[in-house]
């Protein structure tokens, strides 16, 4: 018989065979996804109708959305299987051919046998179907019997460290309870031993009451006392004023005299010493002794100019009555007052805030104010434009500004009031003895921060 007829017998036999109960589910989820994979590659027009609609899908959402369709075409379109199955020889040419020889490749997936051979068709193929898919069920039911035998030992080992657990929770309680007994025994004798003591207070307290009635009774009979001898003393203080009022009046008609005698002298000398200035056509003075005092300009300042001080505290209300003293100097020890109150500015925001502040201080109070500052460690010149009614100085290269400080005051006449904020003990020392008065940087710092 020609090679042509046998095969074409062995296919009529193939096709003859069937299927004794339904595809496994495992072989079914295999065959959906070779046939969702191939289903892009075939041209619409030789697609079932049922299946054209998912052309266009992922092969994941054919396989998911299409899955009913697609088994139900290769089960009955012969055309459309045969179509997939070629699809099937590109991409497993070794276990296509294995199959049609009549073998099974020993380290094949079960599934992957059953699957090709449900869509080759090659002699036998219903029995490797279904012996797959007893293989795949035989291999279920032992891993679902392994399952169940873990979870049995988890169960089992929860239940002991639960018995565990409970029997030392009991324990636990038992201790609790043990404690919670003692405890109240020792509350109860504590209990006896206040209603004890509030009885002695009790007593005491009796005792406090008759003692306070008593001296209420001797502060009564006191205050009549004081009462008659306060009358008398204000008798006696009107009587002392009116003998001073008399005394005062006297005095101003005595005095009167004199005065005028001495307003007339000082309209003279007033007179004498404006003549004098006209005569000798003196200007006005323009200088202060503070002006005259060799140190640094901000815009002619070198580099290692500028030194940093300390912080100490005080009573802003200090301040206010300094500033209202006539002719006051008020002298400031810059970075020792912006170290204390905002060091992580950068220098020049220090100086900026610094001297804004102590400008509107100066017009308020009409005080003249001198800002010293370090020089000694300066990097760059200090180009600004010092705010009115502030004198701003560095410290001269080799000096500090505590000895531009120390000098500022003694320049200062005589008898002049100058104010000095610092919180270096050295520098209110040395101003102490100059005449100066030292006062802290906080002092200065809370009233810059009052309105």
């Amino acid at each position: 018989m020609p090679d042509a007829a046998v095969a074409g017998q062995a296919a009529e036999a193939a096709e003859a065979e069937h299927l004794d109960r339904p595809l496994p589910e495992g072989v079914r989820r295999r065959v959906v996804g070779i046939a969702a994979d191939a289903l892009g590659a075939i041209p619409l027009g030789d697609l079932p109708s049922g299946l054209r609609p998912y052309a266009k899908f992922t092969p994941a959402r054919r396989a998911k959305y299409a899955a009913t369709a697609l088994a139900a075409a290769l089960d009955a379109e012969p055309v459309f299987r045969v179509r997939i199955a070629d699809r099937l020889r590109l991409g497993q040419p070794d276990l296509v051919k294995a199959l049609e020889s009549g073998t099974v490749p020993a380290a094949a997936d079960p599934l992957d046998v059953a699957a090709a051979a449900y869509l080759l068709r090659p002699v036998g193929w219903s029995r490797l179907v279904a012996e797959a898919g007893d293989e795949v069920e035989r291999a279920d039911a032992e891993g679902a019997a392994a399952e169940a035998a873990r979870v049995v030992e988890k169960l089992q080992a929860e239940l002991a460290e639960v018995r565990a657990a409970a029997r030392a929770d009991l324990d636990r309680q038992r201790a609790d309870s043990e404690g919670l007994r003692k405890e109240a025994e020792s509350l109860r004798k504590r209990v006896r031993g206040l209603e004890s003591d509030t009885r002695r207070a009790q007593a005491e307290v009796r005792k406090v009451q008759a003692e306070l009635e008593a001296a209420r009774a001797a502060a009564l009979a006191e205050r009549s006392a004081a009462d008659g001898e306060a009358r008398r003393l204000r008798h006696r203080v009107t009587e002392l004023e009116a003998a001073s009022e008399a005394g005062r009046r006297s005095a101003r008609e005595g005095r009167s005299v004199e005065d005028m005698r001495l307003r007339l002298l000082l309209d003279t000398v007033l007179q004498s010493a404006q003549g004098l200035q006209r005569e000798l056509a003196l200007p006005v003075a323009q200088l202060r002794p503070a002006d005259l005092v060799e140190a640094v300009e901000p815009s002619s300042a070198s580099p290692h100019d500028v030194a940093r001080r300390g912080l100490a505290e005080d009573d802003p209300a200090l301040l206010d009555q300094l500033l209202a003293i006539p002719q006051v100097h008020l002298v400031v020890d810059g970075y020792n007052v912006t170290k204390s109150g905002y060091p992580t500015l950068p220098l020049e925001q220090q100086r900026l805030r610094l001297l804004g502040g102590l400008a509107m201080l100066a017009q308020r109070t009409q005080a003249e104010v001198t800002c010293v500052f370090d020089g000694q460690d300066l990097d760059v010149p200090v180009i600004m434009a010092p705010p009115r009614g502030v004198r701003v100085r560095f410290s001269r290269t080799g000096e500090t500004a505590d000895e531009l400080i120390r000098r500022l005051v003694r320049a200062e006449p005589q008898g002049r009031p100058v104010v000095v904020v610092s919180t270096d003990r050295e520098v209110a020392d040395g101003v102490r003895k100059a005449g100066a008065r030292p006062v802290a940087s906080i002092l200065l710092l809370n009233r810059l921060a009052r309105p």
